[in-house]
């Protein structure tokens, strides 16, 4: 009896563990297969995904299909364009002095304000002239002296000589006295190149602008004692009017810049970075006379007038040297241009309103205009904004300037709310693959724990067997 109830008990046991282990299995299962069956959900073979679509259509218009793109164009036009050298020059003064003082003092007086304009010949500085001045008459003082005695001395050759003749006076009597005569007269000289020294001392006292110019910072203020040959200048006079630019050109264009000289004076034009619409004009005044082993290059130096005072020294400009004037030449704007894997292009509009890209020889670039030696002829329509919505038979609506640019961002923002919804569809798709796989690893495990259960009950129904043998024996 013992025995049959120990069986009973074991058959309950493994019946809860099989019922538990299929409800498991279906109840884990029962999403993927539902799932799995709506392809248009999780975005696999059977459909494609908006993502994916939304990319195609995006790309129509690149590929020459959809809608016409807006885009601003520019005529290729024939005109003269200058053949120039471009470099980088240095604004110089035309002329620069540094005031020093050429006699020792106090100084005075100062008759500027710095930063002011002055002019040749103008007062700059007044040193302490009294010392000098007293040197002066001094020097006058003994001129005046050595003077009487002179005229004193010449009376008495005269005399003398009227006596020699009546032979009043001995021969040597005269001379000595003529030249005693001689010799003050060698004094008076003297004297005078003291009281011209002392003049030209004291005129140091004041010192005057030598140049048409603009003084700079004063670098020393009233009161100050200045001595002769000091290092250190009172101030500084730049001329501005007229002004150079030095630049260097490559050693190579020494040959046509030599060729071009002969033919007469070549133009410079000077024009600022943030200020290439208006530049200012002048000449080459200089070439040197080497070529620097360094950098290769040539330093020439132009005028300008600088009559508006535009150019200031130390200023860095863009300078453009014209050699010559290409007549005729196909120009179109610069921006107008691509860089692409074979060279350089750009995109032609032609009557359908289609575009072809079309490679083209840039020969030079002049101010925002590219000379086009080759692929593009005059009266051509060349797409010069919007180029990056373009491709090989692409639509364009050609737009007015101030309307392409609001079009093109709307367009941008348009693609940009396609992408945004392509990351999103396929981040949800990441979301429901993830889910499926953790459903099948949730599957898998409850196999395993019902195979365990399996196996602990069977283990467990052996052991009550042989226990019931055991007492059944006994």
């Amino acid at each position: 009896m013992k025995r049959s109830l120990w069986i009973v008990v074991l058959l309950l046991v493994v019946g809860g563990f099989a019922g538990f282990q299929h409800y498991s299995s279906w109840s884990l299962n029962k999403p993927k297969e539902e799932t799995a069956g709506n392809p248009a959900e999780t975005g696999g073979a059977g459909a494609p995904r908006g993502g994916a679509g939304q990319g195609r259509a995006a790309g129509g218009a690149r590929r020459g299909g959809g809608e016409a793109v807006p885009v601003l164009v520019a005529t290729a036009v024939q005109k003269s364009v200058p053949t120039q050298l471009r470099a980088v020059g240095n604004v110089e003064a035309y002329n620069t002095v540094s005031i020093k003082s050429q006699v020792t003092g106090v100084l005075q007086k100062v008759h500027f304000k710095e930063g002011q304009d002055v002019k040749d010949g103008q007062l700059l500085f007044t040193v302490d002239p009294r010392p000098l001045e007293a040197a002066l008459k001094q020097s006058e003082a003994a001129l005046a002296r050595d003077s009487a005695q002179l005229r004193n001395l010449r009376e008495q050759v005269r005399r003398y000589a009227d006596l020699v003749e009546k032979q009043y006076v001995s021969r040597e009597q005269y001379d000595q006295i003529k030249a005693n005569a001689d010799a003050a007269e060698a004094v008076v000289d003297a004297d005078k190149a003291v009281v011209d020294n002392a003049k030209v001392q004291l005129s140091y006292c004041y010192i005057y602008s030598p140049v048409n110019g603009r003084v700079g910072s004063l670098l020393i203020n009233e009161g100050n004692l200045i001595r002769l040959n000091d290092g250190a200048p009172l101030v500084v006079i730049n001329q501005l009017t007229p002004i150079n630019v030095t630049f260097a050109v490559p050693e190579l264009n020494l040959a046509d810049l030599k060729r071009h000289m002969a033919g007469g004076t070549l133009k410079v034009s000077a024009h600022f970075p943030s200020d290439e619409g208006h530049g200012e004009q002048g000449v080459l005044a200089f070439v040197d006379n080497t070529v620097d082993r360094a950098t290769g290059t040539v330093k020439l130096k132009a005028e300008f007038s600088n009559k508006e005072r535009r150019l200031w020294p130390g200023q860095f400009v863009n300078v453009a040297l014209t050699l010559a004037t290409q007549t005729d030449a196909v120009v179109i704007p610069s921006e107008a241009i691509q860089v692409g894997p074979d060279g350089q292009q750009v995109f032609v509009v032609k009557e359908d309103r289609r575009v072809e890209l079309r490679a083209v020889t840039v020969g030079q670039t002049n101010e925002g205009e590219a000379v086009i030696a080759k692929g593009v002829v005059a009266g051509e329509q060349v797409v010069r904004e919007g180029q990056f919505l373009l491709g090989p038979g692409s639509r364009v609506d050609i737009k007015e300037p101030t309307k392409v640019a609001d079009e093109t961002k709307g367009e941008g923002r348009r693609r940009a709310g396609q992408g945004k919804a392509k990351a999103d569809a396929e981040s949800r798709d990441s979301a429901k693959e993830g889910e499926v796989r953790e459903n099948a690893k949730a599957t898998e495990d409850a196999k395993g724990e019902g195979r365990k259960a399996r196996r602990g009950a069977a283990k467990s129904a052996g052991e009550a067997r042989g226990k019931g043998q055991s007492r059944g024996e006994s």
